[in-house]
């Protein structure tokens, strides 16, 4: 199978990389021009759970993807905010075969691919998967993790179901699901807590953890997204997910990780997704007539952040 990676950032670098040494045909696609020449002149480089990795990739700014290039699968990698420019720039290599798997932070993805892609060539999904990008062609890859993912239109479980054991035997841990409404509402859980809190508060997810008030914080956090969840039949147990956002703070594993929002703003200065994440949630509680302050306010302050650090 022939496999774009659409924005080959920490976690597209990350899922490029496995598949390439799983002997998978993959390319990148990537607008950061000093990342693709970087990676186009000498490959990507970093550190995969502590060794060393060099590894060259075929890597293409959208504009300079060749004439007639065509691809069975992306898997699209981008912010969520780039998500629909990305689209339009590698719009000529999608055709009327080519599947599209979204893995993205937040909710409601599906309706941009949509504009692009026949509903029964789309696949959504979320990853477990963590990654750091050092700079320019840089990354480290640690830990474990997983994907799960659907088909968004019946009768297309046959193709989830072979990209999920591609992805599988790239040893991504991919898994078919048959509720990912549910798993992506838990991951976002995670990106609701974890990516705004590390980054207002500029700490390791171990480090919040290891604070008096984290779990009253997390609990009221996880209370509005499962209080949304519920209205459209996504049953979320809230000390179970808490439970679950808890083992982020282990040290051991990938505790000491700094989530992407953080890297994003904090380290790069630039946007967030806080509008797909816990933005999603606000705007879903005011047509639901459910109260999401605590989500309201973590809006609020990445943004506030946002602007101090005059982020682009």
């Amino acid at each position: 199978m022939k496999i774009a990676i659409a924005g080959a950032g920490a976690m597209g670098s990350r899922f490029g990389i496995m598949l390439h040494q799983a002997g998978e045909d993959v390319v990148l696609i990537d607008n950061w021009v000093e990342h693709v020449q970087q990676m186009s002149q000498s490959g990507i480089r970093g550190t995969l759970n502590g060794k060393e990795i060099e590894e060259k990739i075929p890597v293409y700014l959208p504009k300079d993807i060749p004439a007639g290039f065509s691809v069975d699968l992306i898997i699209v990698f981008t912010k969520a905010l780039d998500l629909e420019q990305m689209l339009q720039d590698i719009q000529p290599i999608i055709d009327k075969k080519t599947d599209l798997l979204c893995l993205l932070n937040g909710i409601g993805h599906e309706d941009v691919m949509k504009k692009y892609v026949s509903p029964e060539h789309l696949l959504i999904g979320n990853t477990m998967w963590t990654a750091n990008l050092k700079g320019p062609g840089q990354v480290e890859l640690f830990g474990d993790g997983s994907v799960a993912l659907q088909n968004l239109e019946a009768g297309q479980e046959e193709t989830a179901q072979k990209v999920a054991g591609i992805l599988s035997a790239a040893g991504l841990n991919a898994v078919y699901s048959k509720d990912i409404l549910f798993s992506i509402y838990k991951k976002a859980c995670v990106n609701g807590t974890m990516n705004c809190l590390c980054t207002l508060l500029d700490v390791s997810m171990a480090d919040f953890g290891e604070t008096s008030e984290a779990k009253r914080i997390v609990t009221e956090i996880v209370t509005e997204f499962a209080q949304v969840a519920a209205v459209e039949g996504v049953e979320l147990n809230v000390s179970e997910m808490v439970d679950y956002i808890a083992q982020c703070y282990d040290r051991q594993t990938i505790g000491n990780h700094y989530p992407s929002m953080h890297q994003d703003l904090i380290k790069n200065h630039r946007r967030t997704e806080i509008d797909f994440i816990n933005g999603a949630i606000v705007r879903k509680g005011e047509k639901y007539g459910i109260a999401t302050p605590y989500c309201q306010l973590l809006v609020q302050l990445i943004h506030c952040k946002e602007e101090i650090l005059q982020a682009n």
